[in-house]
């Protein structure tokens, strides 16, 4: 088996903190992206989550995780320490999240865990109907006319709102018209 790359790093190979970027930029990129609203802010965040990365090299251990799942860990805290003294509000459920999630989680797991977190901030923006309705849907799988008939809401009402709803929490996320994944939920 190839030599890790934190190790290589560790080691002092200089060729590593290339292969390094290449091989983990995009990933540090789309965690940094969608915890942070602003393009600027992501680009300096990579740039120090990155020297993070190779300043604990040493400290990885290939038997409690995987290397992505070790760097994604590494962003993840950096971009959450960036949060707080941005001042910005997260909210309490999704920081625990954050720090009691074990090392071994995949790394599509994290991507999910993000996304929620982000989704559930989105939703709390919205018009108490349009939380309602798509709570509804999503967490209960209620139909529109399910949901029609248990709210007294007029179907067309129904669907306004799931739809203007989801609109809006996608622009929140940054997700513009072309997540179907979402609508495919209601």
């Amino acid at each position: 088996m190839a030599e890790a790359i934190l190790q290589r790093i560790s080691d002092g190979d200089r060729n590593a903190i290339q292969d390094c970027l290449d091989k983990y930029g995009g990933l540090v990129w789309s965690i940094a992206r969608k915890m942070l609203r602003n393009s600027d802010d992501a680009e300096d965040a990579v740039q120090e989550i990155f020297v993070d990365i190779w300043k604990n090299a040493g400290r990885f251990d290939e038997s409690k995780a995987s290397e992505t799942t070790f760097i994604a860990m590494i962003a993840r805290r950096r971009l959450i320490d960036r949060i707080r003294h941005s001042n910005r509000r997260i909210s309490a459920d999704s920081l625990d999240d954050v720090l009691l999630e074990p090392f071994t989680r995949a790394d599509k797991a994290i991507q999910v865990s993000v996304e929620a977190g982000q989704a559930a901030e989105a939703m709390r923006s919205l018009r108490p109907e349009q939380q309602q309705v798509l709570r509804l849907s999503i967490v209960q799988g209620m139909s529109h006319q399910e949901i029609s008939d248990a709210t007294g809401m007029p179907l067309g009402t129904v669907k306004t709102h799931a739809r203007r709803g989801l609109l809006h929490v996608r622009q929140n996320m940054g997700l513009g018209g072309s997540n179907v994944s979402m609508e495919a939920a209601i």
